[in-house]
Formats: structure tokens, sequence, C-alpha cells
């Protein structure tokens, strides 16, 4: 593998590259799923080829081959260098200067998740759905998955990194039915649930088969609660729905590529400028984000980032103010500030792009039950349903799968169909109180789509419930 790439980067600087890098691939991904009682979807798939990326009189190009031999990676730097010479225009790409870099990384985990059976997961999910069993819960269903990626970098400005990352994750849900409405209710969350960098140890701690009757309960539960009420009112919100208010509504907007439009056809831009950032207030003084590649079972922990900048741990918003962006050696040369450090591509067949690694939202004091009682009147929500914001990720509304009435700082009944709407800098301007570390989740999503081609990140978010005040709830009338 390293022979390949030194084989494609010295074809690269050989047809004129100012800059290469090359990137060998081989992932092995599972997925199992099971609904209603049978087996869904049973996924085992192995990928691996070469990616070459470089730079033509400030152009940048990129080709990519399933073939792995010195020819092939020979002749995709060719290609890719072609590629670059025949982009129209005149470019002045610059990269930020980096230190050569080699190393290793590898994820520490106890059971790795590929050594567990087809037939184990498949048993797992089945027991979790088992009791998942309601009478009016009219559909369950149940996943795990597993994934092992081996990465080997080499650039021309001298790195040579080599990298392992292990991952696994899971979920169940439930839907109940009666009187013409549908609930839903899931664990550890929706949307296939979570995942992070570790062995098979992280889906048994996510304990779904025990977790399945409180699940199936309270999607019952649903079908006889309240609407929510629509009102301007303090709202609290758990860890599991902070993680998407995170990433929606903060990781996306500070991906630098995005705040100068170049890359906006899939996903949109960004209601921040360059020039925002040391000034703009983003929020109050109890809100502080930070980007972390280091932090502990993060799907976005690595030990480089894939133009081989190590990781670490940067502020994005300190105490209400944008303190940073996510950048790439490009655009942090562009904008006089970083040094690059959240690129990554999907596999070997795509092109690194600026993404999220691990933003965290950092915790302050207390428990939750403390934040619910600096509250007289007002609603606890729980576990994302929905999500909608613009394509400047400024306006925004997002569903909850629960909802729980507050009424004198205590927690009160049971609430269906809850939403909430907001402007972002206004919305987090309103953050009143963020609970502390005891209180935090770390969340991983596989399914953070951006690019055409379309890719797919794996990111994480560590986050805390907060209190926010004069929440619009539900629709005005």
């Amino acid at each position: 593998m390293r022979e390949l790439c030194e084989e494609a980067v010295a074809a690269a600087l050989a047809a004129g590259a100012s800059y290469a890098d090359a990137r060998v691939v081989v992932r092995r991904s599972q997925t199992v799923a099971t609904r209603n009682r049978r087996v869904d979807r049973l996924d085992d798939v192995e990928t691996q080829g070469l990616g070459v990326r470089v730079l033509v009189g400030g152009a940048w190009g990129f080709a990519c081959d399933n073939e792995l031999s010195v020819e092939t990676a020979r002749a995709t730097a060719a290609r890719a260098c072609a590629f670059a010479k025949a982009a129209p225009g005149s470019h002045g790409r610059e990269l930020a200067p980096l230190e050569p870099a080699s190393g290793e990384y590898r994820t520490a985990y106890e059971k790795h998740p590929l050594e567990i059976s087809l037939a184990d997961k498949v048993e797992h999910c089945l027991r979790a759905e088992a009791a998942l069993r309601h009478e009016d819960v009219k559909v369950t269903a149940a996943s795990v998955r597993a994934q092992q990626e081996q990465k080997l970098f080499v650039s021309s400005d001298g790195a040579s990194i080599e990298q392992e990352t292990v991952e696994c994750g899971g979920g169940i849900d439930a839907m109940a039915v009666g009187d013409g409405i549908t609930q839903i209710r899931s664990h550890p969350s929706a949307h296939g649930g979570s995942s992070a960098q570790a062995g098979w140890e992280y889906v048994e701690s996510l304990a779904l088969e025990r977790e399945a009757p409180r699940v199936a309960e309270q999607a019952s539960a649903l079908l006889r609660a309240d609407p929510c009420p629509a009102d301007l009112m303090t709202v609290v919100i758990d860890a599991e729905q902070m993680v998407l208010q995170v990433h929606e509504s903060v990781g996306h907007p500070t991906e630098l590529d995005r705040v100068y439009g170049t890359e906006a056809a899939y996903a949109g831009t960004s209601f921040l400028s360059p020039g925002d950032l040391g000034s703009l207030r983003y929020g109050s003084e109890h809100m502080n984000i930070t980007a972390d590649s280091t932090t502990p079972g993060g799907l976005g922990t690595f030990g480089f980032d894939d133009e081989g900048v190590p990781a670490r741990r940067e502020p994005v918003v300190a105490e209400g103010i944008l303190s940073g962006f996510l950048t790439s050696r490009e655009t942090a040369a562009r904008i006089g500030s970083g040094a690059g450090g959240s690129m990554r591509a999907d596999g070997w067949s795509r092109m690194p792009l600026v993404r999220m690694t691990n933003l965290n939202l950092e915790p302050g004091e207390g428990s939750v039950e403390e934040l619910i009682a600096g509250v007289d009147e007002g609603v606890y929500l729980q576990t994302n349903k929905s999500w909608s914001i613009d394509d400047q990720r400024l306006n925004f509304q997002f569903g909850t799968q629960v909802a729980w009435e507050i009424k004198a700082g205590k927690v009160g009944q049971m609430l269906r169909d809850a939403t909430y709407t907001g402007r972002t800098p206004d919305f987090w301007g309103s953050l009143d109180a963020v609970a502390g570390s005891e209180e935090c989740l770390l969340h991983g999503l596989t399914n953070c789509g951006k690019g055409q081609p379309g890719q797919h990140a794996h990111v994480s978010h560590r986050t805390a419930p907060a209190r926010f005040r004069n929440v619009q709830v539900g629709f005005r009338s």
C-alpha cells in the first residue's frame, strides 16, 4: 500500500503537480437489521481502492481506481493531473504550511465487532425486538452495524501515515398506531441509533433489549397524550436532541468551504462570513463549542485528517463569540487563520471535503433536574423526530418524539407532536444554562451528507441537556 501511494505521488510530480497526495483505503462494513421480528437487511461489503489528489497550476485534480497495482497508481496520478490541467480559468490556490507527518493511529477496542458472527448480530436484534412487543405497537425495528477501515496516506509534503479505525452501533424503534394516530419512540436515538469508534462492547452498552419495554410503553402512551401546546416558552432540550441542534445550526455553517460558497450545490452555504471570525455573537456566554478530533470514542476521531494534519482540539464558539471555522489547508490559508484539520473523504473514490469531526457542546454545571427546577412553565423535549433548516443554516424547525410538561420546576404529563422553531443566533442567544459533564452524551451519526458526488461522513457530538428561554414551540395561530 505504501509503495502504491509513493509511486502515485512521484508520478504526479513528474507530470507537473506542485502538490500531490495519495490514499489507499480498504473498508469492510456490515449492517444487520430486523423488522417485525424478521431479517430485513443483511449486508457485508468490502471495498478497496486508491485516490490521488493533485494541484497543477493552482487547480485541483482528482482520480481514483479500485485496482491496486503500481501501473494503475501511476496512471491514476496522470489522469488526476490531466483533469487539473483541463480546469478552465486561472487559479491561485495556496495551502497552509504543514510539517511533514509520519505516524500511526488505531482504534482501541475490547471486542472486534466484525468478529461477532452475523448470526449473533441477527439474534441480538431479534431479542431486542421481542422485548418491544406491545398491543399498541404495530411496527418494531432493530439494527446493528460494524465497520473497519484501513487507510494509508502519502503526500508530496513528506507525510506518511497509516490509520485503522473500528466502529459499531445500533438502535431500536417502536411505532404505535391507534385512533388514526401514529407515534414512534426510539433508543438510543432515531435515524439508526448511535455509533462510536469502539468494539462490540459499545453495542452491548446500548442495552437495546433492556430498554425496549420502556420504548414500547412510551410509544403506546403517546397515542393518548395531549398535543404539545403552541406558545413562546422556556424549553429544556435533552442531550440527544442537542446533538442535532449543534450539528445543523453550528457544525454545517462553520464549514469554511460553505462560507466561501465553494461547496454549495448539495447542502447550501452559510449565514456566516469570513469577517465574522472573532466578532460575531453566535449565542449567549453559556455557549462553548469545540471541534475535537481527539475525543475518545468519537466517529470523527483520528490521528491525522485526509491532508495529513494532526488531530487537535480547537474552539469554534467561545462564550458565545465565533472563534474558529472548520477548515482545510486551502481555506485556512485563504482566511489567514487555522491550519486545516477538518478534511475527510468518504472512502478511496471521493475527494476530501471540509467535514465536521467531533463537534462538542462544552458542559456547564448541574443536572438536568436542576435545569428543569429553574422553569416555572415550559416543556422538556426529548429525542429527535424531524428537522428542517434553510440552506444558509439560519432558520430552522425541529420536532421531537416526546415532550414533557414542566410546571413549577417539576416534570408533568407527557405531550406529543412537539416542534420548536428559531433563527440560529437568536436561538443560541437565548441559551440560559447547560448541564454538567455528568449529563454529557457522546452520540455518533453516520448519515451526514455533503458534496456532489455525495459523501456520507461519520461524525460525533458530545452534548449535555440545555435550557433556552423564550423559544417558539409549535406554530403561532
